[in-house]
C-alpha cells in the first residue's frame, strides 16, 4: 500500500520504517527546517535508512522516498499527519491542492483537526482518521537511530464519515497498526493523553523543570507513586473532560482507563498501575527539558484551551483547565487562549457536522 507520511520528526520517521519492514511504499515528507534536519539529511543520503532500537532487537529499514516535496501525497492511499497539533492547520492549508478523492487522512494525534478538514478542504471526498496518541514512543538518538520506548497494544482511532467506516477499516488494517474502532473523531481528540497528562504533570512542575537545566523526567518524578496532590489535579481535570464528552452525548471514560486500555492486554490490572508502571519505565526519556516546551505550549492551547472552549459552549465548568492555561500563559509571559483552539478557530459548523454525523 502506498502511504505518505507528513512530518519527519521522532515519531514520523519511526513509524515510516516500522510501515517500510511491513511491505509498504513509504513516503516520507519533511514539512519545515525546524528540528531534525540532521536526520532528515542522513535518510536522504543513506536511501532512506533508518534503524530501531526496540528494548535491544535492532531492525532496519528503507523508507522508498524521503523528500520536502509534499506533493508527493498525490496518490497515496493514505497520508498521515505525524507533527506538532499547532501547525496542523497551516500544513492542512498547504496540502489541500494536492489532496484527492478517496484518500484516507490519518491525523495523529487530532485534537479535532477533523474541523480543519472540513473547514480547508470542503469539496473533497476524504476519510478522516483521528488516533489519540502515537503508535511508537520514543526518540531519535543519532541520525537514522531510533530507541523506541514503547509501543501501544490498542491504537484507537475514529472515522468520518461514519457512512465509509467500514471501507475505511479495510484500509487502515492494512497498516497493522492494532487498530482499534472509537464511534467519533470527538473522542479521539479528547482521549489524547497528551490533555491530560502533560499538562498538569509539567505545569506543576515548572520549578523543578527551570532547576534541573534539563536532567528532568517528568513521568518519574511528577507521577510517582509519591505525588498523590499531583494525581488530584489530574483526576479533576480529568473530571472536567468527562463533563464535556458526556454533555456532548459520549460515553464517561477516566484518563485511567482510556490508557489501560491502549498500554494492557491484562484485563485484571488496576488501571492506575497500568499507567504507574507505564510512568516508571526506565526507556521514558528526559522532558520537558525547558518550560517552553511542546508539553506547555502545544498541550496548553491545542488541548486545554479547547477544552475550555468547549465546556463554555456548553455550559459546563472547567476551573482546572482555566487555572492551568492562566499559570502556563503567565509563565511563558503570552496569551496561549489566542494561539488556541476554539469553536470560533475549529468552525462551529464543522463542529457541528462531526457531532451529527456521530449521533447518525
Amino acid at each position: 500500500m502506498k502511504i505518505s507520511i507528513l512530518g519527519a520528526g521522532n515519531a514520523g520517521s519511526a513509524v515510516a520504517a516500522d510501515l517500510s519492514m511491513k511491505g509498504h511504499e513509504v513516503t516520507l515528507i519533511k514539512t519545515s527546517h525546524s528540528m531534525h534536519d540532521d536526520n532528515y539529511n542522513y535518510l536522504v543520503e543513506n536511501n532512506g535508512k533508518m534503524t530501531l532500537n526496540e528494548f535491544g532487537e535492532i531492525k532496519t529499514g528503507y523508507i522508498h522516498k524521503v523528500t520536502r516535496d509534499i506533493e508527493e501525497i498525490r496518490g497515496a492511499e493514505i497520508v498521515v499527519i505525524y507533527i506538532q497539533t499547532r501547525f496542523h492547520e497551516p500544513l492542512i492549508e498547504r496540502i489541500a491542492p494536492y489532496l484527492e478523492d478517496d484518500q484516507i487522512v490519518l491525523i495523529n494525534p487530532g485534537y479535532l483537526s477533523t474541523a480543519y478538514m472540513l473547514k480547508h478542504c470542503p469539496d473533497k471526498k476524504l476519510i478522516i482518521a483521528e488516533a489519540e496518541s502515537s503508535f511508537i514512543d520514543g526518540r531519535i538518538m543519532e541520525p537514522g537511530l531510533f530507541r523506541v520506548g514503547f509501543r501501544n497494544v490498542r491504537n484507537p482511532i475514529g472515522i468520518y464519515p461514519a457512512a465509509r467506516r467500514e471501507e475505511a477499516i479495510a484500509k487502515l488494517d492494512q497498516m497493522q497498526e492494532r487498530f482499534v474502532y472509537l464511534n467519533s473523531v470527538v473522542e479521539a481528540a479528547l482521549h489524547n493523553p497528551n490533555l491530560i497528562v502533560h499538562t498538569v504533570g509539567s505545569v506543576m512542575s515548572i520549578p523543578r523543570i527551570e532547576k534541573s537545566h534539563g536532567d528532568f523526567c517528568m513521568y518519574h518524578e511528577a507521577y510517582s507513586r509519591d505525588n498523590p496532590a499531583t494525581w488530584a489535579i489530574l483526576e479533576a481535570l480529568d473530571a472536567e473532560k468527562m463533563n464535556v464528552l458526556e454533555k456532548l452525548g459520549f460515553p464517561r471514560l477516566p484518563y485511567v482507563e482510556a490508557c489501560k486500555y491502549r498500554n494492557s492486554l491484562d484485563d485484571n490490572m488496576d488501571a492506575k498501575e497500568v499507567f504507574l508502571d507505564y510512568a516508571e519505565m526506565d526507556t521514558r526519556a528526559k522532558g520537558p527539558t525547558k518550560v517552553d516546551s511542546r508539553y506547555i505550549s502545544e498541550d496548553v492551547p491545542q488541548g486545554l484551551v479547547m477544552l475550555e472552549a468547549l465546556g463554555r459552549a456548553l455550559d459546563v465548568k472547567t476551573p482546572i483547565a482555566t487555572g492551568l492555561i492562566e499559570i502556563a500563559s503567565a509563565a511563558l509571559g503570552r496569551d496561549l487562549r489566542a494561539e488556541g483552539r476554539t469553536p470560533e478557530k475549529l468552525g462551529r459548523e464543522n463542529i457541528h457536522r462531526i457531532l451529527d454525523d456521530a449521533r447518525g
